[in-house]
């Protein structure tokens, strides 16, 4: 049996009430732990979206989990801008820069259709959409409209309020947050953000609320839960040991855990001496030998 799209349940009161809560946001902001409280028609912020999405690129992306991808790959958009500033982002041209164009939420709408109806993608995989959220409610919800049911990712950096994220609940199929670090050193040092892991924690079990434990069709193919990734750094072994330790006892059993190895010194790392090098085999090795031994549910490599 098809799955059926969370957000296609939806009244179309239950969705006018999110999106109006959404656009409040734009011209007071709070969506994100920043909480700049900008008008975002006149100022910007620490993200430094306006109202307008800035957008760098749509379309099939094979470089995701085996369980998003599947033959025709999972439709990524990737959105410009981030409420983190991680010394080590592989994206900054987008993160930082704010690479890309800008579009109105119609053409966001049809981003999404062409996604599904032209490259036949698997879900609708949005990368860094936290400061988007209002605009992203309004395009799914003109987007289903017209015939999407694809299912929803939302893919972040896991710096979230969860009451943003209770605006997503019913429109969001699949979670894919980062949880990056657990001591306020790390969170401070490398992402600008000394209270990543309080806020990260506690959006990591709101979507666990929602969602919870990753399903999968016949094909392999997500379609529901929550996808955790976590990129190993140079030297952090400790801090990757907590993180697991927090996934085991308080996250729903099935939860899938996706151990990252491909990091590699980007942007401003190399001011860093500790994260001037890429991780070892062993540390590798040593992360995935700890989440075997808590029992995780991993990603497939």
């Amino acid at each position: 049996m098809q799955y059926k799209p969370c957000y296609l349940q939806l009244k179309k009161e239950e969705f006018d009430e999110k999106i109006e809560a959404g656009k409040k946001h734009l011209t007071q902001c709070t969506l994100c732990p920043r909480e700049c409280g900008v008008d975002r028609t006149k100022e910007l912020g620490y993200c430094q979206a306006g109202v307008e999405v800035k957008v760098s690129s749509f379309g099939p992306h094979f470089g995701e989990e085996r369980e998003l991808v599947g033959r025709r790959g999972s439709g990524t958009i990737f959105f410009g801008h981030c409420n983190l500033r991680c010394v080590y982002c592989q994206n900054h041209q987008l993160s930082f820069g704010g690479e890309g164009s800008k579009y109105s939420v119609e053409q966001l709408a049809e981003m999404m259709l062409i996604v599904q109806d032209y490259y036949l993608c698997s879900n609708i995989n949005l990368v860094s959409p936290t400061h988007y959220v209002p605009q992203i409610l309004e395009a799914v919800y003109l987007a289903s409209q017209k015939g999407l049911e694809l299912p929803i990712v939302y893919n972040c950096g896991g710096y979230e309020k969860v009451d943003t994220l209770k605006l997503l609940d019913g429109v969001v199929d699949i979670y894919m947050p980062d949880l990056k670090y657990y001591s306020r050193e790390w969170g401070k040092r490398y992402s600008g953000a000394p209270d990543y892991f309080e806020r990260a924690s506690q959006a990591v079990l709101e979507m666990d609320r929602q969602v919870g434990a990753l399903k999968l069709n016949e094909q392999g193919l997500a379609y529901r839960g929550l996808l955790i990734r976590h990129l190993i750094l140079p030297g952090g072994l400790v801090e990757t040991k907590e993180v697991l330790k927090f996934v085991k006892n308080k996250l729903s059993p099935g939860v899938l855990l996706n151990l990252m190895d491909q990091y590699y010194p980007s942007h401003k790392a190399f001011r860093y001496t500790e994260l001037s090098r890429r991780i070892t085999r062993k540390e590798y090795n040593d992360a995935v030998r700890y989440a075997q031994l808590l029992g995780l549910r991993l990603a497939a490599v």
